[in-house]
C-alpha cells in the first residue's frame, strides 16, 4: 500500500472561482436531495447522503442550504431524478466520463452529446471507456490530520486498499461496497474527512501536450456548467502550467 496518486491532476474540481458557486450549490443540493430521497434522511444511516453533506461542507454550503435539501426529499412533490452515466472520446482520444442527475434524459443526453462534438470529441456508448477506470471509494484528509505512517497504519486497519500522502493531504481509497466503513472507522481515530465520495479512477493517464490539454480542459468546463452534469473524469494529464493558466 503506497504510491502516489496522479488523477487530481486530471479530475476536474468545480466550485473555486465565486463565479460558479451558485451553480455549485445548485448541484450539490440536487445530489443531498436525491441521497436522502433514495435512503433515510438521517447521514448517520445513510452513507451517500453523508458523503454529500461532507462535499457541502467542504465547499463551504449554508448549514440552512443542507437543511433545506434533506427536508425536500422528503416532501410529495420532490422532483425525481434519474442517474445517467455518459462516456465518450476528447480531443486526442482522451477517455472522458460524465455523471449526471437529470430529470430529463434526452434534454441531458442532447446537451452532452452537443458539447463533445463542439469541442473536438465524441460520444460513445456506455461502457466504452469505463474499463479504463477503477469505480472507487476515496477519503480524504488535509495532512494535520495524521502522520504518513500514522494514516497508513489506520488505513490498513480500517480495510482500505491503498493510501497517497503529500504535502497537500491523505487519500484514502476502498473498494465502493467498503467506503462506508472505512471512512467510519478513520473518522473515530482523526475526526470528520473533508471528504469521502466514489470515485472513476484511471487505471493509466497519458500526458497531452498543451495545445490538446486546453482543448479537453475547455471540452470538461463545458460539460461542467450543464445544470444535470454532477461530475466529470477524464485520463490525461497536463504541465502545471497550463493548469495555473486555465485556472487564472
Amino acid at each position: 500500500m503506497a504510491g502516489h496518486s496522479q488523477f487530481k491532476n486530471i479530475m476536474h474540481r468545480k466550485g473555486r472561482q465565486d463565479k460558479v458557486r451558485s451553480k455549485l450549490f445548485g448541484k450539490l443540493a440536487r445530489e443531498i436531495t436525491v441521497s436522502a430521497k433514495m435512503g433515510l434522511p438521517d447521514p448517520a444511516f445513510n452513507p451517500r447522503l453523508r458523503a454529500a453533506i461532507l462535499a457541502a461542507r467542504a465547499e463551504n454550503m449554508p448549514k440552512d442550504n443542507i437543511e433545506r435539501a434533506i427536508k425536500k426529499s422528503q416532501g410529495s412533490d420532490a422532483e425525481s431524478y434519474d442517474e445517467i452515466r455518459y462516456e465518450g472520446y476528447g480531443p486526442g482520444g482522451v477517455a472522458v466520463i460524465v455523471e449526471a442527475l437529470t430529470d430529463n434524459h434526452n434534454r441531458t443526453a442532447g446537451e452532452v452529446r452537443a458539447t463533445f462534438t463542439k469541442n473536438g470529441g465524441n460520444l460513445a456508448t456506455t461502457g466504452a471507456v469505463s474499463f479504463m477506470f477503477n469505480h472507487v471509494g476515496v477519503v480524504e484528509y488535509d495532512a494535520k490530520a495524521a502522520s504518513v505512517d500514522a494514516m497508513l497504519d489506520a488505513a490498513i486497519e480500517a480495510g482500505a486498499e491503498d493510501v497517497a500522502s503529500n504535502d497537500e493531504g491523505h487519500t484514502i481509497f476502498s473498494t465502493p461496497e467498503t467506503l462506508n466503513e472505512v471512512a467510519k472507522a478513520l473518522e473515530a481515530k482523526f475526526g470528520e474527512p473533508r471528504k469521502a465520495a466514489l470515485l472513476w479512477k484511471p487505471q493509466n493517464t497519458v500526458a497531452v501536450d498543451d495545445e490538446t490539454g486546453e482543448k479537453l480542459l475547455r471540452l470538461i468546463e463545458t460539460l461542467d456548467e450543464s445544470d444535470d452534469v454532477q461530475n466529470v473524469y477524464a485520463n490525461f494529464e497536463v504541465s502545471d502550467a497550463l493548469m495555473q493558466k486555465m485556472s487564472a
